[in-house]
Parts: structure tokens; sequence; C-alpha cells
């Protein structure tokens, strides 16, 4: 699988997803476990959305090489 997110992206989707994380656990919402979705896309430099729109933030040289 391709990276499709790049590096302001990526950084950006790890900060929100703690941020929303940090804010259910302080109110005590379940809500808060929606963070895991940009922190898993930010970790992981994969979005799934991206992909079925064929969008990509990466630079070529961030894209990892398929053999």
């Amino acid at each position: 699988m391709n990276a499709n997110v790049g590096g302001v992206d990526r950084a950006i989707r790890v900060i929100l997803g703690i941020v929303i994380l940090a804010l259910g656990f302080y109110y005590g919402s379940w809500w808060g476990l929606v963070g895991l979705v940009p922190l898993g896309t930010g970790l992981f430099s994969r979005c799934g959305l991206y992909a079925l729109f064929g969008i990509s933030t990466c630079k070529l040289s961030e894209k990892p090489i398929e053999s």
C-alpha cells in the first residue's frame, strides 16, 4: 500500500487525534475515541478516503518504493 498522507498533513492529523482523545478523556465521553481515526491515519501515512478519491499529499520522494 502506498502512503498518501504527507508530512504536514500527517503532523496535523497526529496532533488533532491526540487532542480529541485527550478531550474525550477529560470530559469522560466515548466520543473521544473518534480521535483514533486521525491519529491512526497520521501514524500509518495512509488515508482510506484519500485513496478512494485519488488524493495524495505526499511528495514523490516520500512515497515508498514498491517492488
